[in-house]
């Protein structure tokens, strides 16, 4: 068995949906043709059952994993889960893991932040190892992992499908690609907002990466990517609020997909962003894009 991702999906937090609005919200994403729904794992609903949830409501939509902390869920735990939805959705389920932050890990679990490669290496050891008394599958089920630096690529590339990069432009895909070779599959979330006017537009985005752009992880990779450390300060400078969210209007949005596309991508999984409302993503633009993107 071999999933199909297709080349453009979706990258959403549904927490802000009631139960039905979320079922609703993933059928429109599978009939307006995008290839998968990708859900994070941030203190919200549970993504493992969200996605059983969903799979249970479409036929053709991959839902993934973006992505499953691996500090928080015992290993062999995830390995079940993993295969549970497998079996259940026929292959529709990916499963992304990530290593997290320093902070939010430390904090909720009191102990200090273990060295990335080194802990989901062995994670990914006992997931190899561990326990399924469930039905004989058909296939083994796909992971990526959330990778931006060289040697989480390397492994990702290595033991999994490929990588997940959040927060990461265009050049990020060019970079990676190099670094993981031809045959991975390279993922990407990418903001996107249908507003032209630049001032909106910035200040709204700026909403969105209030976060990230304080994160080390993140602020190293887009230093990499070619931008100076000051630039990424004050809520990031117009140049990094542009190459981090994509604006403008429609023509604007699908050309920054073709840019990953181009780069060496694999599926870019789309995040978009409401220009007003911060707790819920456009639907507006999933379905304006929806004929640009499909056959990309």
């Amino acid at each position: 068995m071999t999933m199909d991702i297709g080349r453009v999906g979706v990258w959403t937090r549904t927490d802000s949906f009631s139960t039905s609005e979320a079922i609703e919200f993933a059928q429109r994403v599978e009939e307006l043709g995008y290839g998968a729904l990708w859900i994070p794992d941030a203190f919200g609903r549970d993504p493992f059952a969200h996605a059983s949830l969903l799979l249970n409501h479409t036929s053709t939509l991959v839902l993934a994993t973006g992505v499953v902390n691996i500090h928080l869920r015992e290993a062999q735990a995830t390995s079940c889960a993993q295969k549970e939805l497998h079996d259940q959705s026929g292959g529709r389920f990916l499963l992304g893991l990530g290593v997290s932050h320093q902070a939010p890990v430390e904090r909720l679990q009191g102990k200090p932040y273990p060295k990335p490669i080194p802990s989901m290496r062995e994670y990914l050891d006992k997931m190899e190892s561990s326990m399924w008394w469930g039905p004989q599958l058909d296939g083994e089920p796909p992971m990526v992992l959330a990778a931006l630096g060289p040697l989480m690529l390397k492994l990702a590339a290595e033991r999994t499908m490929g990588a997940h990069p959040y927060f990461a432009p265009p050049e990020n895909s060019r970079r990676s690609r190099e670094i993981m070779g031809p045959d991975a599959w390279i993922c990407p979330e990418q903001k996107v907002m249908l507003e032209t006017d630049p001032v909106r537009a910035r200040e709204r985005a700026r909403a969105s990466m209030a976060g990230p752009i304080t994160m080390p992880n993140y602020r190293n990779n887009l230093m990499r990517c070619g931008f100076e450390e000051s630039a990424l300060d004050d809520g990031g400078s117009d140049e990094v609020v542009d190459a981090v969210v994509a604006w403008g209007d429609e023509n604007a949005l699908a050309e920054r997909v073709r840019q990953h596309h181009e780069a060496g991508a694999t599926h870019v999984c789309i995040q978009p962003l409401d220009p007003v409302d911060k707790t819920r993503p456009s639907l507006e633009t999933l379905e304006t894009l929806a004929p640009l993107l499909n056959g990309m």
